[in-house]
């Protein structure tokens, strides 16, 4: 059924969404297994995290003192975030402390960041390797960290980060599983309580060409929405090979993208960006999926647990359907890209082109100058609000993004229907990740005797990860 609408670099200042988006089909219940009470837990005009504070307000602002950045994951990720956080103009920044599981991605961040900025770099005592060195960065004169570990392990550490007082930035997505979803929004109210800053790694949210294209739809350029189409469809990623002195943990942890406890398969670690792009035009989360994947080319044991195809009906309370595809195979049909279809239009949001019914342009943007850029503009957001005394905290909004594709998933593994408030209080614990302190801890999942790992089968009733 249709519904309806409601209504270069360094230049953009702290990003507020024109989406305040409803808050999504939820339980009850006071604990931390079904967290939701009855405020809202979503981004919220007058919320802490939302407002604009002055230095007075809040002794967590910056202002125009020197921000000092901890990195917490090392990989690609975490040193393009850093070196972004690096580039931002208004004021000081150094980045003061780093931690890794593995000492060969500190020393090769620790290189890349220092032969950029050498002087905004200051941790020479400051860099720890190992499973438990992400408390060396809490405990560090960080005021900002940045937390780009596999996703299994930000849960824990987005809340040791606000325990500690820290403004965050963390790649999405949140988490790989339920409670993980819970323990981000829980630590989330309290940041806001605190007055911390929390950006998430959705950097549509800071592309101008996104935020004019879904400000149009929003306005009712293409009428009442009826339908959208959200693509991550491609080749596939790395694969590295087993070496023979690493442990079982070290193992996975090197290939963290093929294990569910670790990356929450590719639907959630990167077609998160789409779902979130959809959530945010449809300013609401769905109240249900349905869908069908695979194993169907990465079938070897180097490919972990993961499917690489995903195909799910997502349905909003509104009645909004989205047809979602994510898809790893060599040689197919590729899109990433964002689809809205209306009564009186189709939004193409990825390209940010409006076109009538009959398919003649009615809007482009007219902004080029950060498409492609949002992992910059993001930090050029963050750091302009941290120095301007806002606040920005985008930390709901990423969870249950995160919470999107999670449910997706999980109707693809199990082949059965699943309803929002069901998946989001679900039980199921993919990793106890709090007792893991050395590579030479046991996995939290293990190899059978061929090599290979558990994997979800469609219609089996013990399937709802």
């Amino acid at each position: 059924m249709p519904v309806t609408t409601l209504s270069d670099i360094g230049c953009l200042l702290p990003t507020q969404s024109t989406v305040k988006p409803e808050q999504p089909p939820q339980g009850s219940s006071p604990t931390r297994r079904n967290f939701i009470k009855n405020g809202s837990m979503m981004l919220a005009s007058g919320a802490i995290g939302g407002s604009n504070l002055s230095v007075a307000q809040s002794a967590h602002v910056i202002g125009s003192d020197m921000i000092k950045i901890g990195l917490i994951g090392c990989g690609g990720r975490g040193t393009g975030a850093v070196i972004q956080a690096l580039n931002t103009g208004g004021g000081g920044v150094k980045l003061v402390a780093m931690a890794d599981a593995f000492k060969s991605n500190l020393q090769k961040s620790y290189r890349t960041i220092n032969g950029l900025h050498p002087e905004k770099v200051d941790c020479d005592d400051g860099r720890q390797e190992g499973l438990d060195a992400y408390k060396s960065v809490m405990e560090s004169e960080a005021n900002v960290v940045f937390l780009a570990t596999p996703p299994g392990f930000r849960p824990q550490h987005f809340e040791a980060a606000v325990n500690a007082g820290k403004h965050v930035f963390m790649e999405k997505p949140v988490a790989t599983d339920s409670p993980g979803v819970r323990r981000v929004l829980e630590a989330n109210q309290l940041a806001k309580k605190k007055g911390l800053a929390v950006h998430v790694g959705l950097q549509r949210r800071h592309e101008v060409q996104y935020q004019q294209c879904i400000e149009k739809i929003h306005q009712g350029a293409i009428g009442d929405l009826i339908f959208a189409r959200a693509y991550w469809n491609g080749g596939g990623v790395w694969v590295r090979p087993r070496q023979s002195n690493q442990t079982e943990l070290g193992y996975q942890l090197r290939n963290w993208y093929y294990f569910t406890w670790l990356g929450g398969d590719h639907i959630d670690e990167q077609h998160i960006h789409n779902l979130d792009v959809i959530n945010w035009v449809a300013q609401s989360y769905p109240i249900e999926a349905q869908g069908v994947g695979g194993r169907e080319v990465r079938t070897g044991p180097d490919h972990g647990q993961i499917f690489d195809h995903h195909m799910i009906e997502y349905t909003y309370k509104n009645g909004l359907k989205l047809l979602s595809q994510c898809r790893h195979i060599q040689g197919c049909w590729n899109s990433i890209s964002e689809h809205v279809h209306g009564t009186s239009g189709v939004a193409d949001i990825s390209r940010s082109i409006i076109r009538d019914r009959e398919g003649r342009k009615q809007w482009e943007s007219d902004s080029k100058e950060t498409r492609g850029k949002g992992c910059q503009q993001e930090q050029n957001a963050l750091f302009a609000a941290l120095r301007a005394g806002n606040l920005p905290n985008e930390g709901d909004y990423g969870a249950y993004s995160t919470m999107t594709a999670i449910m997706g998933r999980m109707a693809t593994y199990s082949g059965k229907r699943v309803k929002w408030n069901d998946a989001i209080n679900s039980e199921t614990r993919l990793a106890e990740t709090d007792v893991l302190e050395s590579l030479e801890d046991s996995a939290p999942i293990q190899p059978n005797a061929d090599g290979r790992y558990s994997i979800a089968v469609p219609g089996n009733k013990s399937t709802i990860a």
